[in-house]
């Protein structure tokens, strides 16, 4: 009989607690707008070269400059020795200084490619690129190119994918699953992992274990570069780069499994690196960055993740790594989400989707 007379009371509180839930899922939604500003045939890359243009990538082979006042697309000539192929083409795109940096799949002969990097004087009408690194060996193979780019300091950091080769990123003598640090120029860091206690690795590697990174950013509130990566069926995350550090894989599965459903190891263990965040089902995480900026100051220092699988922007806050907390800022608003930029004077966050830029600001 008491259990009657609780039953309403039981329902009205779970019907609050349902009701606060979609008011949080849904709260960022009501305080936002996405716009959509240009078409584009597949972006992969972007970078703000001035307040008021964006340089993009499109997997296909294209350089353009969007400016994002007029909405004028202005294309731009190049001439590197690129191949559409599987998940590689044109890749992430970085500009500083006048300067511009790319990463892109490149024809290395016999059907076998690499994730390379290229650097240019930056001009509007053509961009002379000349490389400032291979991943090597070149391998016969369309997946897990990586690659993202960050610049700190004097220094170029690149994710090179494992290319679908498993045990290829526990092999710091093959470029393939790791993380790369250069100079600005190309020249290698006298204090890289191979000058350092770790003289069997090659000398641009900073860190291993990696399967197909396509996030990567640094942090102007602690000064560390963080990436995403795409684990197998489950197991993406999002960590710190380590200088001589190895994130796992394939001896880790970090919560995942192989698409045949066998399991491929533990989450982690000693010895390895720890990711700040895993998601396990896979959310297929892309593009970070470490918000800065005035239109979301609320969020400064906060991680933004972007995914292609649920199409979803993530907000973690991270400053306690024993309590990460994640928010869904939306989902399924855009489409399957490549990259994002923030805005450096504004703070006004812009998005690659499969098929456009779009802007985000508040209402």
């Amino acid at each position: 009989m008491e259990e009657d007379q609780n039953f309403p009371k039981v329902k009205i509180n779970f019907l609050i607690i349902i009701l606060s839930l979609i008011f949080i899922s849904n709260s960022y939604s009501e305080k936002i707008v996405l716009e959509k500003l240009v078409e584009l045939d597949s972006p992969w890359g972007s970078s703000f070269i001035n307040n008021n243009e964006i340089i993009v990538t499109e997997k296909s082979g294209k350089i353009k400059i969007v400016d994002i006042s007029s909405k004028e697309i202005q294309e731009v000539s190049h001439e590197l020795n690129f191949v559409v192929h599987g998940q590689g083409g044109l890749l992430d795109i970085i500009h500083k200084d006048n300067i511009v940096w790319i990463s892109y799949t490149e024809d290395r002969g016999n059907y076998k490619t690499s994730t390379s990097i290229a650097r240019s004087e930056l001009n509007k009408k053509k961009l002379n690129f000349k490389n400032i690194f291979q991943a090597n060996p070149p391998i016969d193979s369309g997946y897990h190119f990586g690659s993202r780019l960050a610049i700190k300091d004097n220094y170029i950091y690149a994710s090179a994918g494992e290319r679908g080769q498993g045990m290829i990123a526990q092999d710091a003598s093959k470029h393939p699953g790791s993380i790369i640090r250069i100079h600005l120029n190309g020249d290698i860091p006298k204090d890289n992992p191979k000058f350092e206690g770790n003289s069997d690795w090659l000398p641009e590697i900073y860190q291993i274990g990696i399967r197909n990174p396509q996030g990567m950013a640094l942090s102007k509130f602690d000064g560390k570069i963080y990436i995403s990566n795409h684990g197998a069926k489950g197991g993406d995350w999002f960590g710190e780069v380590k200088k001589g550090e190895n994130y796992g894989w394939k001896i880790l599965g970090w919560g995942g499994k192989n698409y045949s459903g066998i399991p491929i190891g533990p989450k982690w263990k000693p010895g390895f690196t720890k990711a700040i965040q895993y998601w396990v089902p896979s959310i297929a995480t892309s593009a970070i960055t470490i918000y800065e900026g005035e239109e979301f100051k609320e969020w400064n220092g906060h991680a933004l993740i972007t995914s292609l699988k649920d199409k979803s922007l993530r907000k973690l806050i991270f400053d306690d790594l024993s309590n990460v907390k994640e928010e869904i800022i939306f989902k399924n608003k855009i489409g399957r989400i490549r990259d994002i930029q923030v805005h450096p004077s504004t703070g006004k966050i812009y998005f690659l989707s499969q098929d456009a830029m779009w802007l985000m600001q508040k209402k």
